[in-house]
């Protein structure tokens, strides 16, 4: 009896009302399209390279540095302040039974003035404490252009590895599902799905692995880039076009002339030769001069005014120790300038003919040869549905297609890092350079 009461009470409609409105809003919102994710942008590798260049926050640190040096450099060539001694008493005079008393004081300004040469001799040391400043942000900057590039080539060359390697996946997951669906009767096609199976858990393994390569690196160009770890960045696949090697000789006059390592070392043997100058020179004191003024008044009145000179004698220090010190660190560096000079030129020589190696393999490559291993794969797919392909050629070419795809990419990828390390060695232009440089929106 209550309950028919209720289904006829006005409280019942209102709440029918509410719940058909709530559910009519609830399938609008359901039918609203979700807002589209931002599309990923294809970036030329130089466009990355110089956005690594401008947002690395590292840059600042050897920037600062120089900032330092100048500061450095301008303090070394400065005079000391000058030296204010003041003096007061009291003086008494006694003789012939009197005794007169009066005030006494003494006032001079004494400016310091360093051994002649030795002004200099620290500007000089400034000068290459600049110099090494600037060529470590120089040397930065290149390493960190050519680690970029190497990284965005690499990423390249991972994406479309994981390209590659998905799509057979995929293939081979639908066809292994199309053959499971059938339930195949019979030995030799019970055989035949196992062994799609099997090559579908290869694929999807190796897909994984490339797939893994692919975030791996894009992270650590995020890293260098000042970007998020978790920021999309997408490679232009243009194909990178390699410069010839260079000749030996050339290489190596390059480094001589142009290896950042060899600049700071031979600007760090100039610094501490200047080091043994100075130490050399400090062996002989500074001295101060400037005007002295001294009064008395006791029984009179006596000024004196005159020039005042003031050094120290060394009697216990000749600043032997650090002559000897200053002459040892010149040792090292010269020590170590001969064996950077000798290990530029191994590396040199073992880059350029690796580069030179690579080279060569890619050269034996036909530039279509991805194309013509993609079909393959694909028309083995097609014709081994409709039967006229056997199980071994199908599977024989879908793994030839993915180790073809690697192989290519790999020679890519050794010759990209052989002339990114020979090009920072040398200073000599041979990282490839993508030809299609714009921005593609996929």
């Amino acid at each position: 009896m209550k309950l028919t009461v209720f289904f006829k009470s006005p409280c019942w409609s209102a709440c029918v009302s509410i719940v058909v409105l709530m559910t009519g809003f609830a399938a609008r919102a359901a039918e609203t399209p979700s807002t589209p994710a931002a599309p990923e942008v294809e970036r030329s590798i130089e466009a990355i390279v110089a956005e690594a260049l401008e947002r690395n926050p590292e840059v600042k640190f050897y920037e600062a540095e120089i900032a330092a040096a100048r500061a450095g450099r301008r303090s070394a060539g400065s005079l000391g302040n000058p030296e204010l001694s003041v003096g007061i008493g009291q003086k008494s005079v006694r003789g012939g039974g009197l005794s007169e008393e009066g005030v006494a004081w003494s006032a001079s300004l004494m400016q310091p003035f360093e051994w002649p040469g030795r002004v200099g001799l620290r500007k000089a040391i400034a000068n290459r404490d600049l110099e090494l400043a600037q060529l470590g942000l120089a040397q930065f900057r290149s390493a960190l252009a050519g680690r970029v590039r190497s990284l965005a080539h690499a990423l390249a060359v991972a994406q479309q590895r994981a390209a590659a390697t998905r799509v057979v996946a995929g293939r081979l997951n639908e066809l292994r599902d199309t053959l499971v669906a059938r339930d195949p009767a019979g030995l030799t096609p019970l055989l035949e799905t196992r062994v799609i199976e099997a090559s579908s858990v290869k694929a999807e393994h190796t897909a994984a692995e490339a797939e893994h390569d692919v975030e791996h690196l894009s992270i650590e160009l995020n890293y260098w880039r000042g970007q998020s770890p978790n920021a999309p960045v997408q490679v232009a696949k243009a194909p990178p076009q390699f410069p010839p090697p260079p000749g030996l000789e050339e290489a190596y006059a390059a480094a001589a002339t142009n290896n950042f390592d060899l600049r700071l070392r031979i600007a760090e043997l100039e610094q501490q030769g200047f080091n043994v100058a100075l130490a050399r020179n400090e062996r002989f004191p500074s001295f101060a001069v400037g005007p002295a003024i001294s009064e008395e008044r006791a029984g009179g009145r006596e000024r004196i005014i005159g020039l005042a000179v003031s050094l120290p004698l060394p009697l216990w220090q000749d600043n032997r120790a650090k002559v000897d010190t200053a002459e040892a660190r010149r040792v090292q560096a010269e020590a170590a300038l001969e064996s950077a000079r000798r290990r530029l030129e191994r590396d040199v020589a073992d880059y350029r003919h690796k580069y030179e190696h690579a080279l060569g393999v890619l050269a034996k490559l036909r530039p279509d040869a991805i194309p013509h291993f993609q079909e393959a794969a694909e028309l083995a797919d097609r014709h081994y549905r409709l039967g006229a392909v056997p199980l071994a050629t199908y599977v024989e070419l879908q793994r030839q297609y993915v180790e073809a795809v690697e192989a290519l990419l790999d020679a890519r990828k050794e010759a990209v890092e052989a002339s990114g390390q020979l090009e920072l060695l040398t200073g000599l232009p041979l990282l490839p350079v993508v030809a299609d440089a714009k921005e593609n929106t996929k």
